[in-house]
């Protein structure tokens, strides 16, 4: 099998190519523009594996991205590439129209051209899978503002209500792939998944945000209250769904990915803070340095997924807890200060994220 992945560099597209590597058989390609949080270090054990290989490409190039397609000759192909920082798409929306809606376009056009040439069970069974976000439903009701009876989750057939930049486009790219199915024939899956924490995840997001801070002995900011709920989903855990859903998903379904772990933005600050106070103790307590700063525009209160069709479908359930996922993300953060150090001694417009980089020795 040879799977074409787009953003392969990214936190969840390495630890997808790491999975295949490791647990398939299935020869890689990963297609990578290489922005600021792409990062080629993050694949260093598989750099040179005889079933690896890398090509720089922006998608937004129509003809470069058509040619490789075809040159790799792909059985499935599985789009991550995405501009996905909220905060970043409300400073400066146009990149996310462009990488999220454009570059899918051209993929789609690409992946349509090719798919329409092929002969076959090879045709027979291609398969188009494009990753979205749970972001794309807009928010849910917070629990303190309704009755416990009618706490929701998003299923599959919730109606599409973004709330930010990137949502938006998330959700625009959503729709290009319906209509390419529907339309053309073209045979597509999505997964929507929900909050990704993990190993390699670019400094900005809010779990390695909280680790590295506290390990400078820095803020910890938390938007508002802290009160926002979201699910969290093990990354390694995301990845073994993606792989099901491309290979025995039902063509023009869309899958719905959760973690099972519904838990507010303060709660998740303090598990970490909790972690860091056994494994790297100080003086004081970690959870001191936590700080409320202005929340963030149009911010959704609740995200909450119902993954009960991938489980009932494909099987699949998350096999990390909360408790256990955060606790191996925090150890790997300490046990690979060589990887995020890396990134903080290059700018990536961190410091007016609040990111800093911590002194600390191993």
């Amino acid at each position: 099998m040879r799977i074409l992945i787009t953003g392969g560099a990214g936190f969840i597209g390495c630890n997808l190519i790491h999975f295949l590597i490791n647990n398939t058989s299935a020869t890689v390609l990963n297609l990578d523009k290489i922005t600021y949080s792409g990062n080629l270090q993050s694949l260093k054990k598989v750099e040179k594996h005889e079933r690896y290989s890398f090509c720089q490409c922006d998608l937004c190039d129509f003809t470069h991205t058509k040619r490789l397609v075809f040159e790799f000759n792909p059985d499935i192909i599985m789009h991550l590439a995405a501009e996905s920082h909220v905060d970043r798409s409300i400073e400066g929306p146009g990149d996310f129209i462009q990488t999220n809606i454009i570059g899918t376009y051209n993929l789609l056009e690409s992946a349509k051209s090719y798919w329409q040439e092929l002969k076959g069970n090879k045709k027979k069974n291609f398969r188009f899978h494009h990753i979205s976000t749970d972001e794309v439903y807009g928010d849910l009701p917070h629990p303190d503002e309704v009755p416990q009876a009618l706490i929701q989750h998003f299923t599959e057939q919730a109606p599409y209500a973004p709330s930010s930049p990137y949502s938006a486009s998330k959700a625009g790219a959503d729709h290009l792939v319906r209509a390419w199915c529907r339309t053309y024939g073209l045979p597509t899956l999505i997964s929507n998944c929900s909050n990704n924490y993990g190993p390699y995840q670019f400094p900005e997001k809010l779990v390695p945000h909280i680790i590295l801070n506290a390990l400078g002995n820095k803020p910890l900011p938390i938007y508002g209250k802290g009160d926002q709920i979201r699910d969290w989903l093990y990354v390694e855990d995301h990845v073994k769904a993606l792989y099901l859903v491309a290979t025995r998903g039902k063509v023009g379904e869309t899958y719905n990915i959760g973690g099972h772990n519904e838990k507010r933005n303060i709660d998740i600050a303090g598990a970490i803070c909790q972690i860091l106070d056994t494994l790297r103790p100080q003086a004081k307590k970690y959870d001191e340095l936590i700080t409320h700063v202005k929340d963030r525009p149009g911010h959704d209160r609740r995200y909450a997924i119902d993954a009960s069709k991938i489980f009932s479908e494909l099987g699949w359930k998350p096999a990390e807890s909360f408790e256990s996922g955060i606790q191996k993300t925090v150890e790997w953060y300490l046990e690979n200060d060589v990887w995020w150090k890396s990134i903080l001694d290059k700018n990536y417009q961190l410091q007016r994220l609040g990111v800093v980089k911590p002194s600390v020795s191993k």
